[in-house]
């Protein structure tokens, strides 16, 4: 269970058009792997790892996309 998530403040997104993703996963292997599926289709700014909240289950991770910079095959 999820009891909060971290405020996105003006720092994070500085324009319109910029998404904050905060995923939550039962592990590192499928948070990791839905960020690879985010940064595949759109410009994403990754996470290096994840991080786990005491006391709580699973991992958390949050990223940074632009959904208007979709990639391309030759991107």
């Amino acid at each position: 269970m999820v009891l909060y998530v971290l405020p996105v403040s003006e720092m994070h997104i500085r324009e319109p058009g910029l998404v904050v993703v905060d995923v939550a996963a039962a592990d590192d292997v499928t948070a990791l792997a839905f960020e690879r599926m985010l940064a595949g289709r759109w410009a994403t700014v990754t996470a290096e790892s994840t991080t786990r909240d005491p006391g709580q289950p699973g991992v958390r991770l949050r990223c940074y996309l632009d959904p208007r910079q979709e990639l391309t095959a030759g991107s």
